[in-house]
């Protein structure tokens, strides 16, 4: 309802006069904490893009990829609550890590004020087009037959990749060797390149790797089929009813910031979702369900923080495994 609701206003509102309150004179950071390459990326540069036109003043993404974007989470955190820097705020930062790194030094609700959520997507569970296995049933058989040896990698230690490999490994009862990497750009490059067998990528970062053939999809993770891959059978479909991942992404900016200027953004952001190029690219990266207040978005992450934390002790997820 929500993006209905903006799509006859969005265009307009993007020729609108600036709300009452103001944006900062110079450049606007958006720090991403994975490198050029992946999902978080591709949709950051999106958002950037609108924003630049939008706001008359540039939007740079600044990629910040280290320790599952936790390092870039942190460095937003101490930064200046002007507007000047926002943070692209993902399931890594706000609620896997906080499962699995008791020593943050942050927190996402005491050190970030919630913007928007800027959409859900499922994981794929891919592998490079020369490989044999054709369903999870096939990759379960591999498995077993191969114990420990079979090769699925992540973005890096405590990622939603990382958690579903966890999870795949607990409900097939299965042993496989988790390959950590430092974001989806260098993980799909071995991948592709055959030097691991599987993951359990973003459908963002997937997805363009999917249309130029260079990888196969054998199972997506939420319980509904996305309509970007409708043809893709879901793991619960599959024989795996438990299982369940996505990865999310929003906008959140130092804590602190003003709440005028957190609804200013959050009514832009809005405004931008609606936009029909950009809801055919959010589409297109199988990302559904984004918009809304930033209260709703702080009752989301909260959610996700507790639910994450249950799927951590449950599955026994630790960061150097």
């Amino acid at each position: 309802m929500l993006r209905r609701h903006f799509l006859a206003s969005g265009t307009a509102l993007l020729g609108a006069p600036a709300f009452a309150q103001s944006l900062p004179t110079g450049p606007v950071r958006l720090v991403v904490g994975f490198p050029p390459g992946g999902g978080a990326d591709a949709l950051a540069r999106v958002v950037a893009d609108k924003l630049t036109t939008l706001w008359k003043q540039q939007v740079i993404v600044d990629n910040r990829a280290g320790a599952s974007s936790t390092l870039a989470a942190d460095h937003v955190a101490q930064q200046a609550a002007d507007g000047s820097v926002l943070f692209l705020s993902t399931i890594n930062s706000h609620a896997l890590a906080p499962a699995v790194q008791p020593r943050l030094r942050y927190h996402p609700e005491r050190d970030f004020a919630p913007i928007v959520l800027l959409g859900v997507t499922p994981n794929l569970l891919i592998a490079p087009t020369t490989g044999p296995q054709r369903s999870v049933k096939e990759v379960v058989a591999q498995c077993k037959a191969k114990p420990g040896q079979v090769t699925f990698g992540s973005a890096g230690p405590g990622t939603i990749q990382h958690f579903a490999i966890e999870k795949f490994k607990l409900l097939a009862g299965v042993d496989a060797l988790h390959v950590p990497y430092k974001g989806s750009g260098p993980l799909l490059t071995d991948l592709i390149g055959g030097q691991i067998q599987y993951t359990f990528e973003t459908m963002t970062a997937a997805t363009p790797h999917l249309k130029n053939g260079r990888v196969m999809a054998l199972a997506q993770t939420r319980a509904r089929r996305s309509k970007a891959h409708p043809d893709v059978p879901t793991m619960q479909e599959q024989g795996y009813a438990e299982f369940e991942t996505m990865n999310w992404y929003g906008l959140s900016a130092p804590a602190r910031t003003p709440a005028a200027l957190v609804q200013r953004i959050n009514r832009d952001i809005n405004a931008v979702l609606a936009l029909a190029d950009v809801r055919e690219k959010f589409d297109g990266f199988g990302v559904e369900d984004g918009g809304g207040t930033p209260e709703q978005y702080a009752q989301f992450t909260r959610n996700e923080i507790a639910k994450w934390a249950r799927v951590a002790r449950d599955a026994k997820v630790t960061i150097d495994s």
